[in-house]
């Protein structure tokens, strides 16, 4: 009966071999002492007794068995051979009273190679066996700056807390964002209850994960369990039947997709013309709102929810310009609901379900703060279109939306460049997250083209214990790009780009963002049935990233500035508008080297989204997230761009 058993097995493996020779894979188990062949001069930690999960056993200690069972630890041997009598007698010995023994294994990087006991590890995963018991010794890998290395040190730290070592994830933050999902902090020890109730849900949603077919995507059960913990909740898992888990995964089996993938946005570059043709091809143009058979809407509910109020926050102050030029443009076909303070709701994702349930069509959400209850909204109400104001997020639920702002700040910069006497510009900038220093080096390029020797002074308001502008100031710089909007504060302070005179201040020009272009270009799509469901699915999510050319941002400049200055400007917008200049073309230079040579393939949309690099002529840095007020971290979290220690400017 158990050589059947072994029979089966045997197949099993044999077309495991086959197929992983066919994707030019090795067929065979790892061997640690080939990975390592200084193993015997390798720090080692002993850990005792462990349960070892079975999906995280890769190999062996050394070449001896190591051919004689496939990749996946299932047997090679032929059934006349001594090895396959011996491997069932352990089988029937599991299914009599259970293997008991511990093996012997090594874990290097959370990854397990057996020293003694390869055939209990091979029947007990024919068996289905979450994990094996185990004496284990740790070998402490090598420092290094590579990603893996510093994953692994963010286990060791969730492991001396939790003990829990079946969950990996392939990218950094993950432990950190688990123990939060759970409610719990760094440095708090799990307790058994903690630690058996987690396994038991980990292991639900594994089955479930792989039945999806989730083993064959490159991320791991504990990447894809991430997704689930941020739309839904650990108390939701653990009050969830499987079946209620599977629809639950089947719901955001995109949002796992872009996990995938290199590149998970995609950007609409350009809104419309009339009649939903694009306008002037541009790179990355994508036909994201074409017309077609939709049906038509005759009204509209549109709701917005802000994290502040247009009083005390200028960002939200843009965006109610843009609510409002929203109602002028399109009057009775469009009725608006605004919610203002989210920061001080228990549960914004609460609200924003009374919207889907009060009839709003289109939901704007108009900070990235917000994208975690405009996720869970828009999983559970797809009917519903869920836009939130960010930038390069790779969530296909929903689509994302933001301004090319570096072409307004590009102009800006020409400006100061111009009118810095003895060529120091300050630049105050608020948080470091993505578009940020898009923006710091576009206007510090714009500096050196209208002034060659122009330097650019950066402060940042998010940065503890600094007042920027007065910083500034103090240092006797005269020409400072500030906050872009001041006027709703109803004060008289300096904003957008100022120069400090004799007498006082003197505004020079501003960037500004016409949010109501976008509002209205997105609602009339809606309402004229040329929205797209298409280009969110097989893990791609959308983002509007419209500039100059779209209208929805600018710069205003005063008509005080010298002709030659609003000559130059005019002649710059242009070019941009037309696609001829790139803020970023050409040869660029970074605070710490060459970025790209004169002959080199521009830059990418990505790589311009996220750059974490500095010009050479700005003088500054960028902050470190221990810097920061506790506000922006939040943010920063999310959209934070981050040069990290070691790293090289691409």
């Amino acid at each position: 009966m158990f050589m059947e058993e072994y029979k089966k097995a045997l197949r099993q493996g044999q077309r495991d071999y086959r197929s992983c020779l066919a994707q030019g894979i090795y067929p065979y188990l790892q061997v640690l002492n080939e990975i390592m062949p200084n193993l015997e001069e390798a720090k080692r930690v002993e850990l005792g007794l462990v349960d070892i999960p079975m999906e995280r056993i890769v190999g062996t200690l050394t070449q001896g068995r190591s051919k004689a069972f496939s990749r996946n630890f299932l047997p090679l041997l032929e059934p006349d051979s001594e090895f396959a009598d011996k491997w069932a007698h352990l089988c029937q010995a599991q299914s009599d009273e259970g293997i008991r023994d511990p093996v012997k294994a090594f874990e290097y990087m959370n990854h397990f190679y057996i020293q003694e006991g390869n055939k209990r590890v091979s029947v007990l995963r024919w068996c289905g066996a979450p994990s094996v018991t185990g004496q284990v010794v740790r070998i402490m890998p090598l420092q290094s700056d590579g990603k893996e290395y510093r994953i692994y040190c963010e286990f060791l730290d969730f492991y001396r807390d939790s003990k829990v070592n079946f969950i990996w994830f392939t990218r950094e933050g993950g432990f950190d964002r688990l123990n939060a999902a759970l409610g719990l902090v760094a440095g708090q020890h799990w307790t058994q209850e903690e630690r058996n109730s987690f396994r038991a849900q980990y292991l639900k949603f594994r089955e479930v994960f792989k039945a999806r077919s989730g083993g064959k995507l490159s991320v791991t059960t504990g990447d894809a369990l991430l997704v689930y913990l941020s739309i839904y909740s650990y108390d939701t898992l653990k009050s969830s039947t499987p079946a209620q888990v599977k629809e639950a995964v089947e719901r955001i089996w995109d949002e796992i997709l872009a996990l995938t993938q290199d590149q998970a946005v995609k950007l609409s570059m350009e809104p419309p013309a009339a009649g939903g043709q694009k306008g002037k091809t541009l790179p990355l143009l994508n036909k994201l709102i074409p017309t077609g058979g939709a049906r038509k809407i005759q009204r509209v509910k549109v709701s917005f929810l802000h994290e502040k109020d247009p009083e005390t926050s200028a960002w939200t102050y843009g965006h109610e310009m843009g609510c409002r030029h929203l109602e002028r443009a399109l009057k009775d076909r469009v009725e608006v609901e605004r919610v203002f303070h989210a920061e001080e709701l228990a549960d914004p994702a609460a609200r924003l379900e009374e919207m889907a349930a009060g009839g709003s069509q289109m939901i704007f959400t108009t900070t990235p703060k917000l994208m975690a209850p405009s996720l869970k909204v828009s999983v559970r109400h797809p009917e519903v279109k869920v836009l939130n104001c960010s930038i390069n997020m790779p969530h296909p639920q929903l689509r994302t939306y933001y301004g090319r702002i570096h072409e307004a700040k590009f102009l800006c910069g020409a400006i100061a460049g111009a009118m810095a006497d003895d060529n120091r510009v300050g630049y105050v900038a608020t948080y470091p997250t993505y578009g940020m220093t898009a923006g710091i080096n576009a206007f510090a390029l714009g500096a050196r083209m209208a002034n060659p020797r122009a330097e650019i002074f950066l402060e940042w308001t998010a940065v503890r214990g600094r007042e920027a502008d007065r910083l500034l100031l103090d240092r006797g710089i005269r020409v400072i790009s500030g906050q872009d909007m001041g006027v709703l504060m109803g004060d008289n302070k300096p904003f957008g780009l100022y120069m400090k005179t004799d007498t006082g201040f003197a505004n020079l020009a501003v960037s500004v963002w016409h949010w109501g272009i976008f509002y209205e270009r997105i609602v009339h799509s809606l309402l004229s049935g040329s929205w797209q469901d298409e280009g969110t699915q097989g893990g791609k999510a959308l983002n509007y990233w419209w500039g100059l050319s779209s209208g929805a941002v600018d710069v205003f400049y005063s008509s005080r500035l010298p002709i030659g200055t609003r000559r130059l400007v005019d002649l710059l917008r242009k070019t941009l508008m037309d696609g001829i200049l790139d803020p970023f073309g050409g040869a660029l230079y970074a605070q710490g080297g060459p970025v790209k040579r004169a002959d080199d393939p521009p830059l990418t949309p990505e790589q311009v989204i996220t750059m974490p690099w500095l010009a050479e002529n700005v003088v500054g840095a960028i902050p470190s997230p221990e810097e920061l007020l506790p506000e922006a971290r939040a943010l920063v979290s999310l959209q934070g761009v981050q040069k990290k220690e070691g790293e090289e400017t691409p």
